[in-house]
């Protein structure tokens, strides 16, 4: 299948002179665009097919598998493209994976090449590097058998890994074609718009709504990397003056903290957020100081994008259903408010997890997102999650991922929770006990080897014995307090080695202790031609269901 090959090819020549993408160091127009892939394409084939590499992709059986593992940039675009140009099947990965994450996901997916912007972690036994377009290009040793493609797959992403290792998501050509058009429709992004784009294009908020949809608007995206701090954000807004902003919630609490005011937000006609709702607090402030109103749109990396709300309002829940998206609520042995989806956007299956997704799906085709929640005057509105996955600053973590790789460092047990600092933002801890000889630092340095940055907990804890119950089970509640009063002396501590300054300590709280704690817990624009490559959506658009256990 090459539909979303065929597709970008129709829109560069469509849009041939306009702008399509940027970043800080280039502008490349469509025309360019198409260039630059056809070249990358051309390349990477070249040298998969030479030097030994075409033994190793005839071990391997099929269409070559490409993990794209990079920052934002032009360059990431063009990589993409070329690799559809290329026949190959993108595999688009957080480039904070660790070493450990990565050689398993390279292992199960069998991955047979990675384009990347960076040296790989160590202990990855890539063999051939070279350089195309900027990239560096490594190919991985064959390991037959491996898990096989759909014969529809054009695309694989992954899921957070909050409930474990990241599943591969197959998703055929016409669902990431799909989504990209009911955003469109949607939000009516057209032609002449600059889509300023902060989230990674490997993560559903980026490549579902920014990604596709503005290049079959004709519009031009903007993806500069680095992190999302308020000068970095500002100078783009000045420099590119965009009418749409997309980013997880740390940019807009980044834009809180300066003290001058930022006048370019004005001229945004729509402001995304995803992964984490922004708090009340954070989208009280960004409307009376800046006059901006953030979207919650809310999306699965099963399904797709699934909400928007043109005009959001922070209690008012995370908008309404996308064309061709259709809720439902409540299942057999889960509570009458689990939401159920169906969307024109949904992913095929995971690769590296035979029948698991297909054990969500109903017999109607709607997946278990394992939320809970409601429509409310036509709006979406979550009440929680029926999983117990941690989210710190929109990025899910699967606590047990977490403990096991702790103990894997040293700890005889260990015990991860959130709580929340000072100014309100969550953080990543753990208690941790049995740890011989190992410092703080030196458990944070062991877990960088083994997981993401953003899944190492910020302050780990060593104590005498886990506050767990006759069961065995952890009592959150004697954990939460015992945190709090483990950074409570931490700063006593801290207090009370500056001269003239005295603090009175909290007496320490104990494992057997049970004391009460703190819980965190416009118009539409035509589809012309490319509708024609849709398969037929499901009718009901912005319909509910309810079923009875």
């Amino acid at each position: 299948m090459r539909l979303l090959n065929d597709v970008l090819a129709e829109l560069t020549a469509r849009h041939a002179d306009s702008p399509a993408v940027g970043d800080s160091g280039r502008v490349l127009t469509y025309r360019e665009l198409a260039d630059a892939a056809t070249a990358f394409g051309t390349a990477i084939d070249s040298w998969w097919r030479s030097d030994g590499a075409a033994n190793r992709a005839a071990e391997h059986g099929g269409r070559a598998r490409a993990g794209i593992c990079a920052a934002n940039s032009a360059g990431y675009v063009v990589a993409y493209a070329g690799l559809l140009r290329a026949g190959m099947v993108p595999f688009l990965l957080d480039p904070a994976l660790g070493a450990h994450e990565l050689a398993a996901v390279t292992a199960d997916c069998g991955i047979d090449l990675y384009v990347s912007d960076r040296t790989l972690p160590p202990g990855l036994p890539g063999a051939v590097i070279t350089e195309i377009g900027g990239m560096r290009v490594t190919a991985m040793p064959a390991r037959p058998p491996r898990p096989e493609l759909l014969d529809t797959t054009e695309v694989c992403r992954f899921t957070s890994g909050s409930t474990g290792s990241p599943r591969c998501i197959e998703f055929s050509g016409a669902a990431v074609l799909g989504a990209a058009l009911s955003w469109r429709e949607a939000t009516g992004l057209g032609a002449g718009e600059r889509v300023l784009c902060f989230a990674g294009l490997f993560n559903g908020l980026a490549f579902n709504t920014s990604l596709l949809a503005t290049f079959l608007a004709g519009a031009s995206l903007w993806v500069p990397s680095g992190l999302p701090s308020s000068g970095h954000v500002v100078r783009f807004l000045r420099e590119i003056e965009p009418t749409r902003l997309t980013g997880f919630p740390a940019l807009y609490e980044s834009l809180l903290r300066r003290d001058q005011s930022v006048p370019e937000l004005a001229g945004l006609r729509s402001a995304l957020s995803s992964a984490a709702p922004l708090s009340p607090r954070t989208a009280a402030e960004l409307r009376r100081r800046h006059g901006l109103a953030v979207c919650d749109y809310y999306g699965v990396a099963e399904a797709g994008p699934l909400t928007y709300d043109p005009d959001p309002a922070p209690g008012r829940g995370l908008g309404y259903p996308l064309p061709g998206v259709e809720f439902a609520f409540g299942a057999p042995g889960h509570s009458d408010t689990s939401v159920r989806v169906r969307s024109r956007s949904m992913g095929s299956r995971y690769l590296n997890a035979a029948g698991l997704l297909e054990s969500r799906l109903d017999a109607e085709g709607f997946y278990l997102t394992g939320d809970e929640g409601l429509i409310e005057d036509g709006r979406l509105v979550l009440r929680g999650r029926t999983g117990k996955g941690i989210n710190i600053g929109g990025r899910k973590i699967d606590p047990v991922e977490v403990q096991e790789a702790l103990r894997r460092c040293g700890a005889a047990d260990a015990l991860v929770l959130a709580t929340v600092k000072k100014n309100g933002d969550p953080v990543l801890v753990a208690l941790v006990d049995g740890v011989q000889g190992a410092t703080e630092r030196e458990l944070r340095a062991r877990c960088l080897g083994l997981l993401a940055a953003h899944k190492v907990p910020e302050r780990i804890f060593t104590v005498p014995r886990l506050p767990r119950g006759g069961a065995g089970k952890p009592r959150l509640g004697a954990a939460q307090a015992l945190v709090a009063d483990l950074i409570q002396q931490h700063e006593n501590d801290a207090l009370r080695e500056r001269p003239g300054t005295h603090r009175a300590e909290r007496p320490t709280a104990t494992p057997e202790a049970e004391p009460s704690f703190r819980h965190t817990t416009p118009p539409q624009p035509n589809r012309g031609e490319l509708d024609a490559r849709i398969p037929a959506a499901p009718p009901a658009h912005r319909r509910t269901r309810r079923r009875s256990e």
